[in-house]
């Protein structure tokens, strides 16, 4: 009876080949639509100034130029480009550190039965989802009330738990963490944070991988903290030096005199393909880090969803 339903719901969740040829078409098409765009702005990063001008956005350029890299990377501007870089790596990596850990711990006591103030902690976690301090309180804390600004914990502790992270965990332990492991584990005498990085952690890896990739593709695009609290040109991080940049050819795009006067004349002036440039090298490198989260990114998302 048992090997019945088995095949029962193997026939009904199976499909046939025609219609599993379908959606792999229609799966292809949506990656080439997501891929595509990426390769255009590549192409146009890489297209001569002027051969833009004349003959406009083509998928594969007639003149090929490096100038718009060129422009970002040179002289004086290169190593501005690379402290920058440095900061940013420092940034998502020591943050993501954080965010993961604080999140774990919060979403591990909140996800566990036998808390008493599990409740609370969780409608207070969603609660501050829902309603936002506004920007104006968060900067007067930041700056005034724990003195980061100027610092580089003003570009990481804003950022260092996110609700949305902690019901996603909560829900991962819930659904991985059953109350008879950690039963187990107390009567044979293991603390509570031998219990949490020994049992729980080693199950949690696609939860916790899940949240990593969210905080570092947080702290990798973040600008807006550096632009409230960073004066200080050493700290700058890439994607508000870059904005910085992108400003500055706009400036000088609306302002041709000037432009003329700084550059040698505004068709010296890569304005176009280093928009592209700048697309490029502000999203490649973290885009490169997502093949080594998927499995455990998809694992993550599905886990709540999954029925035994």
């Amino acid at each position: 009876m048992g090997k019945k339903e088995k095949v029962s719901k193997v026939e009904i969740r199976s499909f046939s080949p025609t219609v599993n040829i379908i959606f792999n078409i229609l799966i292809a098409l949506f990656a080439i639509s997501c891929v595509l765009p990426f390769f255009f702005v590549v192409m146009i990063s890489l297209t001569e100034e002027h051969s833009l001008a004349e003959l406009g956005y083509r998928f594969w350029p007639k003149e090929f130029s490096t100038a718009a890299y060129s422009y970002i990377f040179a002289g004086q501007m290169s190593s501005k480009i690379f402290r920058a870089f440095g900061v940013t790596i420092f940034v998502t990596v020591l943050g993501t550190l954080v965010n993961a850990t604080m999140t774990s711990l919060y979403a591990y006591v909140i996800s566990r039965s036998n808390f008493p103030f599990r409740r609370f902690f969780t409608v207070f976690a969603l609660v501050t989802m829902l309603f936002t301090p506004g920007m104006v309180a968060t900067y007067l804390i930041v700056s005034n009330m724990l003195y980061l600004k100027d610092t580089i914990w003003a570009l990481i502790l804003p950022m260092a738990l996110g609700p949305f992270n902690i019901l996603v965990m909560r829900t991962f332990f819930i659904k991985t963490v059953p109350d008879s492991i950690i039963e187990s584990a107390r009567i044979d005498g293991a603390t509570e944070l031998r219990i949490f990085t020994k049992i729980v952690l080693p199950l949690a890896v696609p939860g916790i991988a899940t949240i990593s990739l969210f905080a570092a593709l947080g702290y990798w695009n973040d600008w807006f903290n550096a632009l409230l609290y960073i004066q200080n040109d050493n700290l700058v991080p890439l994607q508000y030096l870059l904005m910085k940049i992108q400003s500055n050819l706009d400036f000088l795009a609306k302002n041709a005199g000037m432009g003329a006067q700084i550059q040698g004349g505004l068709a010296a002036l890569p304005s176009e393909s280093a928009r592209m440039a700048i697309v490029v090298v502000s999203t490649l490198p973290i885009a490169l880090t997502y093949p080594f989260f998927q499995k455990y990114f998809v694992g993550g998302l599905t886990i709540g969803g999954v029925k035994e």
